[in-house]
């Protein structure tokens, strides 16, 4: 099944979190989850508040959609690692060797001695069809160009954010499969991560897929409460949507790319099925879920990065798109969750 979150919103890969009660809970290194920040709020903590959260609660990953600089300024020192994303609306200037440069002077080379920069994610939920989808490629290969000529190719990966509309067949996950047009344009751009060595960031919602699709996919079957394998083998929605990205990149010859997850998330309200009872589940159950892997790749932990820190009430789109928050902008948590 095909679904969207919205033009730039669901764009999303995966990653690691360890929030949210007040008593806090053990961070260590081999954390898989990690937690979106996006700034679209008119009354969200300051930058060094922002920071400070995640560090009090022991959030080890943070994915920024683009280069805040009073964010980098607030994680020096923090050693929370970091997926920072160029704005779709860059991507064409960084079709210039040039300015990639400056680009990655300003924002990582700067940054990059007490900031841990783990993927430059170029680029979000750009589709084939869209007038950027040309600039995507030329503006990796220049970020990773820039990335090496100052040195640092080691300590970062180079990636693009892709969503799982550009599959064309999902069901079942062993036959998934990328359009017709989405794979003349992801297949330079997957080998282009091979040959670095870096992974395809995906943005995963098992939610969008339940709403859109609710007559054969059950609530529990989204959610991870689902009892026993269904027809194809799968307990759970997310397993199945992953595995299909999978078995999509093999029949693009990426059979070794793995995937991060670069955003999953449920709504608090807005829309069908979301509640906060429901949303509370569902980010409980895949940060657990996160430390195994799927039927296809049994060899976990699945990094993923929840979505979002906080509701934004100036973000785009329907109402569900202010709802994704695991923090109130006065800071207090939306639910009880423990990240181990």
């Amino acid at each position: 099944m095909i679904f969207s979150r919205g033009n730039t919103a669901m764009s999303a890969i995966l990653l690691l979190l360890g929030i949210l009660s007040s008593t806090g809970v053990e961070f260590t290194g081999a954390q898989s989850v990690g937690v979106c920040y996006g700034g679209n709020g008119n009354n969200l903590p300051t930058k060094q508040a922002v920071v400070d959260l995640y560090k009090s609660n022991r959030i080890g990953k943070i994915r920024l959609y683009y280069p805040d600089e009073g964010v980098l300024q607030a994680l020096r020192g923090s050693n929370i690692e970091v997926i920072l994303g160029v704005p779709n609306d860059q991507l064409q200037s960084l079709t210039n060797a040039g300015a990639a440069t400056n680009w990655v002077n300003k924002y990582v080379k700067a940054y990059s001695q007490n900031v841990k920069f783990k993927y430059i994610a170029v680029g979000n939920e750009i589709h084939p069809g869209d007038s950027l989808a040309g600039s995507v490629l030329p503006a990796l290969e220049n970020i990773q160009k820039a990335i090496s000529a100052a040195n640092l190719q080691g300590q970062m990966k180079v990636s693009t954010a892709i969503d799982t509309t550009l599959l064309g067949n999902s069901y079942p996950p062993k036959d998934g499969v990328f359009s017709s047009s989405a794979s003349s344009y992801i297949r330079p751009i997957v080998n282009f991560l091979a040959r670095n060595g870096a992974p395809l960031l995906a943005n995963v919602y098992p939610y969008f897929a339940y709403v859109n699709n609710q007559q054969s996919i059950g609530l529990d079957y989204a959610l991870f409460t689902k009892h026993g394998n269904n027809e194809v083998g799968y307990q759970n929605l997310f397993d199945a949507l992953l595995d299909s990205l999978y078995a999509a990149l093999e029949k693009v010859g990426a059979p070794n790319v793995k995937v991060v997850v670069s955003e999953s998330g449920w709504p608090s309200e807005g829309g069908v099925g979301a509640t906060v009872q429901n949303a509370g589940t569902y980010y409980r159950n895949l940060i657990n879920h996160a430390k195994g892997g799927t039927p296809k790749r049994p060899s976990g932990p699945i990094e993923t990065y929840l979505f979002a820190m906080f509701d934004e009430n100036q973000k785009d789109g329907p109402e569900i798109e202010r709802h994704f928050g695991l923090f109130r902008p006065d800071k207090s948590p939306k639910y009880q969750l423990s990240f181990n």
